[in-house]
């Protein structure tokens, strides 16, 4: 049995490049601004006793959290790959996007929780500094977002932190909405009542980007890929007559990785297959990593044959 193999021209480092690393500097600009004003949030909180500030200060600790550790996860993707790990460490990135996904829903129960028990006990809360804390607060998380929101499409990892960033800004909303309510009417309940919508408007979010950071680690095909496409076009390469152990998968965000074995009729035109079965999928399907076997027909019939 004759074969061909081939990879894209990035070899075994190519995925060191991840989409997430090329936003390192705007991840550590909102880890800054995140971290920085949780302590003001912090000091607010202890200052005019109100729970609505601690509350969202220990949210944006979460969200200073997600971002350390995004930053983390792209330093060790950025590490050379080994003979033990051939891809290096980029696969970090996508534990980071399901870590920060399960501490989301984590955060968000919480605040549902505290919701409900401030909806019975209304806590008493000075509006004005509280007022002026959240303000702050919602500057800083649109910054954040601004900063982020390029790299939330084309990385798992930063999506994560884009919606660590979110979250908060939501809270910091919340808690202005709240504490303009406060003022004006005196209506305490309002700070329960927006927490816990703001609760809910997290959840389907995070939920999907859960689903994307498990969709990657069970190898799952990926979403921009028609499978079912790609293989009818392998099929329409002149000379190919057969296609099986067609897999698709991504390695990280940015990073995805085919292959396949095509079965040929005439062993002479095998290299002429896997040109073209190359070019196919970089220009039509953006996969630069491949590794494609080429099987004699022949020979595939016989082995089968013999098996029977």
């Amino acid at each position: 049995m004759a074969a061909g193999h081939s990879h894209g021209s990035q070899g075994r480092s190519q995925a060191t490049g991840s989409a997430a690393a090329q936003h390192k500097t705007r991840l550590k600009w909102a880890f800054f601004l995140t971290a920085s004003f949780m302590v003001v949030e912090v000091i607010g909180g202890l200052v005019t006793g109100s729970l609505a500030l601690i509350a969202d200060a220990a949210h944006m600790l979460t969200d200073a959290g997600g971002l350390a550790l995004a930053l983390i996860a792209i330093n060790f993707g950025e590490r050379p790959a080994t003979p033990q790990k051939t891809f290096g460490y980029v696969r970090m990135e996508v534990l980071s996007a399901l870590a920060n996904a399960v501490v989301l829903l984590g955060v968000t129960a919480f605040v549902l929780y505290e919701a409900y028990d401030r909806f019975l006990n209304p806590p008493q809360v000075l509006g004005g500094p509280m007022l002026a804390v959240a303000i702050a607060g919602l500057i800083v998380n649109l910054v954040s977002m601004k900063l982020l929101s390029a790299g939330s499409s084309e990385s798992l990892n930063v999506k994560g932190a884009y919606f660590e960033v979110m979250s908060d800004m939501l809270g910091s909303l919340g808690v202005l909405v709240a504490a303009v309510v406060i003022l004006l009417t005196g209506w305490t309940l309002a700070d329960p009542l927006i927490g816990a919508g703001i609760g809910l408007f997290i959840v389907p979010r995070t939920w999907m980007l859960l689903r994307e950071a498990i969709h990657i680690l069970m190898e799952g095909t990926p979403p921009r890929v028609d499978l079912t496409l790609l293989e009818k076009t392998l099929l329409g390469i002149p000379g190919v007559t057969a296609v099986h152990d067609l897999h698709v998968w991504t390695i990280t965000s940015g990073v995805d990785s085919m292959s396949c074995h095509l079965v040929v009729a005439d062993m002479a035109r095998s290299r002429e297959v896997l040109a073209a079965a190359q070019a196919a999928m970089r220009d039509t399907y953006g996969l630069t990593h491949s590794t494609i076997q080429i099987e004699d027909q022949a020979l595939r019939a016989q082995e089968g044959a013999s098996r029977i």
